[in-house]
């Protein structure tokens, strides 16, 4: 999945950027925060896993 995508689904669960951390973009939402790697390509199981853990 490409990480441009997988913002996009967390944008539109409401998570808003916050920082850029050292190889990491942090997003909150709230209380809840998710680390998503800064990378083009995502392994698809994290990205899966990410958007599992969030009900997206």
């Amino acid at each position: 999945m490409k990480q441009r995508d997988l913002i996009r689904r967390l944008e539109a669960g409401g998570f808003l950027f916050e920082r850029h951390g050292g190889n990491h973009d942090i997003y909150r939402r709230g209380s809840d925060i998710e680390k998503v790697p800064r990378h083009k390509e995502l392994n698809e199981n994290l990205a899966k896993m990410i958007l599992r853990k969030w009900n997206l």
